[in-house]
């Protein structure tokens, strides 16, 4: 049986409701975006088209132009009252948002039938570009990589697996050829995203910087590091400036975070010594030469990939949900590993693979700057991390 994300069936109800939002989908490379969009048009086919501009680099306007009026003219000799236009890769079209503006509105004005779906691997683009010119019209969701659960239902993952091969469904059925599968990994997800997505996005003056960066912050995910010691890292010359750009462009692109030092006051959180953080736990074992057998035995450096993987999960639901952060708190000798905010709500999160538990002078020192927040354990003698990565963020506050 076909496994089936949530996200289709949200779709697919805002899709037959009355025209009213263009429905958009943003997130990373092989998530699943475009499997969505085909599974719509294969359940709406009458009255649905799909186009792409993921093949090529010079689609301009005028190709929207162009399939939007074969549409409008096929809804014409069909006699249909509604049909559904679906864009995969739209940001690669130039001035795309003012186009799809000027469609939209005009079929608005002559009570057309026509709904929207947009879909985009380049998040910081579609956001430029639905700022720009498409504001109240839209409705964001957000395809993230795919959750512990998801991976479990459709492919049969344990928690151990999870945390070592991620959240990449095309990836999953090459797990017992490890090579197979980190060539897919560095192949189809992490060159693309470097070399053509990332350079779409803003201009990079030192790609092989970038490179560097995110290849060094892979390997130093959950890991606390300055940017002052990044250089020390990293064979191209660079500035702090120009690494702090680059990492937010990493982050944006749904590869590698830098995440600030919580201190409950925004004017300090900026410019902190950021703490890296990986967005799939497929890249950095795609990156590594050990195997899964010999890295699940290495008991000592596991810790951080159980720990990244845990951290995986909290992008992802910052990413889903509005009005909430993801940080990181250390004061001498006291941490936590993560702090998430949502609202005014605060929880301090550490993260512990083995038999440990969360030390009372810890415990104090953190509750004592934060008395408003609370502070939990993921792991053995805390909350399981099945429990924990398949608990939604409003939830997490709860447990």
């Amino acid at each position: 049986m076909k496994y089936h994300r949530p996200l289709l069936n949200t779709l697919m109800a805002r899709l037959r409701e009355p025209r009213k939002f263009i429905q958009v989908i943003a997130g990373p490379r092989q998530v699943g975006k475009t499997t969505v969009a085909t599974e719509i048009e294969e359940q709406l086919s009458e009255i649905a088209a799909y186009h792409s501009a993921d093949d090529t680099v010079n689609y301009g306007s005028a190709w929207v132009d162009q399939i939007w009026e074969s549409l409008r003219i096929r809804m014409a000799l069909g006699q249909m009252t509604e049909a559904i236009l679906i864009i995969d890769e739209i940001q690669k079209v130039r001035d795309w948002s003012i186009t799809v503006k000027k469609n939209w509105d005009r079929d608005t004005r002559e009570k057309r039938g026509i709904k929207l779906l947009l879909l985009g691997s380049s998040r910081l683009l579609l956001m430029d570009g639905l700022s720009e010119s498409l504001f109240g019209r839209y409705e964001l969701s957000y395809a993230g990589h795919w959750t512990l659960a998801e991976m479990r239902g459709a492919f049969g993952f344990s928690p151990e697996q999870y945390q070592w091969f991620g959240g990449y469904p095309g990836a999953a059925s090459l797990i017992n050829d490890e090579l197979r599968f980190k060539e897919y990994i560095r192949n189809a997800i992490i060159e693309p995203t470097l070399t053509r997505d990332i350079l779409m996005t803003a201009k990079i003056d030192k790609p092989a910087l970038l490179r560097q960066l995110f290849e060094v912050g892979t390997a130093y995910s959950a890991q606390i590091m300055s940017y002052n010691r990044m250089l020390g890292q990293l064979q191209d010359a660079g500035n702090t400036t120009t690494l702090a750009r680059y990492l937010k462009l990493l982050e944006q692109a749904g590869l590698l975070s830098g995440l600030n030092k919580y201190s409950g006051r925004k004017i300090e959180t900026k410019g902190t010594i950021p703490k890296f953080q990986i967005h799939n736990t497929a890249l950095l074992s795609a990156l590594m030469t050990k195997r899964f057998e010999e890295a699940i035995s290495d008991r000592a450096n596991w810790g951080s990939i159980f720990e990244s993987s845990v951290g995986t999960h909290l992008v992802d639901q910052v990413s889903r949900y509005a009005n909430s952060a993801l940080y990181y708190w250390r004061e001498n000798d006291a941490e936590a590993d993560y702090v998430v905010t949502y609202g005014k709500q605060i929880l301090g999160i550490e993260v512990k693979s083995g038999d440990e538990s969360i030390s009372e002078k810890n415990a104090a020192k953190f509750r004592a700057k934060f008395p408003k927040a609370r502070l939990i354990l993921v792991g053995r003698y805390g909350i399981s991390y099945d429990v924990f990565m398949n608990t939604e963020l409003p939830n997490l506050f709860a447990l």
